[in-house]
């Protein structure tokens, strides 16, 4: 112990008493590097060892100095007037105080050090945390009132939707046949690169699909392949973190977004190619729909190069559906609906 490195090997006469009704004792009291050591004068035997740390003075200042093994050990005492003994301990213990408030300082500094790890990761987790939840709990109508709103803004870049009744009556009874009984379908004059999925499982498409194609297989293949690409939690999670914290709290406690959560959405939404799903999920989903996917296929490489694989692949590449997807009349309706 380095408290001790001036009093190794130091001796003192006390008088011990091992029990409160035991006789006083005469020994030899030495320190040794942990322990301080009671021993017969006239053996050299030891009676007893006691814990340097542990030591305690049941009388301090006085002299004698009366020692006690530890708290609790009272019973026991060794009574010395050796002024350089009783320093030695007293060094001692002014030693294990300094240690232990070390160490509880040091204790106290990385208790603290841990909470603030803590708290700084919170500060980076739990705003992401709140806007996946709100995301994640979102119900059918607030999904859908978040897609009404990025396609509100997307307008802003593709032209208002276009809204001849006679079109949107042909998607909106195409829509469940192709998407399912919630999706719904809209038009905007300007081409956004093939069909986009909103949240809520709205989808939109660019009249560039109608105007130019010889049958509506293309735009409903676009149309299949955004639902395959996409699941509609992660578009929700997409448009929550364009929100930002705020409006994913107004969201979860009010039920609905601000107004203009969803600004600038859309157009990095169009910034980007939509997804496609795997040929192989496309092209069973085409076929179990009855549509042809070279059509689809020519739209993204009208070479067909990059896409050989969709038109090799395509389940009505020698013989056509045996029904058509629209009548004549619908057709017409559906190529005419930005008409005004």
């Amino acid at each position: 112990m380095t408290a001790l490195t001036d009093f190794q090997r130091l001796e003192a006469q006390g008088s011990w008493r091992a029990a409160p009704d035991a006789p006083l004792r005469e020994v030899i009291v030495s320190v040794g590097e942990a322990t301080l050591v009671l021993s017969d004068p006239r053996t050299d035997r030891p009676l007893s060892h006691w814990s340097l740390p542990a030591v305690i003075q049941l009388n301090p200042g006085a002299l004698p100095a009366v020692y006690a093994p530890g708290l609790g050990s009272e019973d026991e005492t060794v009574a010395i007037d050796d002024p350089l003994m009783i320093q030695a301990i007293a060094r001692v213990q002014g030693a294990v105080a300094s240690h232990r408030a070390h160490s509880g300082r040091l204790r106290s500094g990385l208790l603290v050090l841990a909470i603030l790890a803590v708290l700084g990761g919170l500060v980076f987790w739990l705003p992401g945390a709140l806007v996946a939840h709100a995301a994640r709990i979102a119900p059918p109508a607030q999904a859908r009132d978040m897609g009404w709103a990025i396609l509100a803004d997307l307008e802003q870049g593709s032209g208002a939707v276009c809204r001849r009744e006679s079109g949107q009556a042909v998607l909106d009874w195409l829509a469940p046949q192709l998407l399912g009984p919630d999706a719904a379908i809209r038009v905007v004059p300007g081409p956004i690169g093939g069909a986009r999925r909103l949240p809520g499982d709205i989808y939109v498409i660019g009249s560039d699909l109608l105007r130019t194609a010889s049958g509506p297989e293309s735009a409903a293949a676009h149309l299949i392949a955004a639902r395959l690409a996409t699941r509609d939690e992660d578009l929700r999670q997409n448009a929550a973190r364009h929100a930002g914290l705020l409006a994913s709290l107004r969201l979860m406690t009010l039920g609905h977004l601000p107004q203009d959560a969803m600004r600038g959405f859309g157009a990095m939404m169009l910034s980007a190619p939509p997804p496609r799903p795997t040929d192989a999920d496309l092209l069973s989903s085409l076929t179990e729909r009855g549509i042809p996917a070279e059509p689809y296929a020519r739209t993204l490489d009208p070479t067909g190069q990059t896409v050989l694989p969709l038109i090799e692949g395509d389940p009505f590449r020698n013989a056509p559906p045996a029904r058509a997807l629209l009548t004549d009349e619908q057709w017409l309706a559906l190529q005419q609906i930005c008409a005004g």
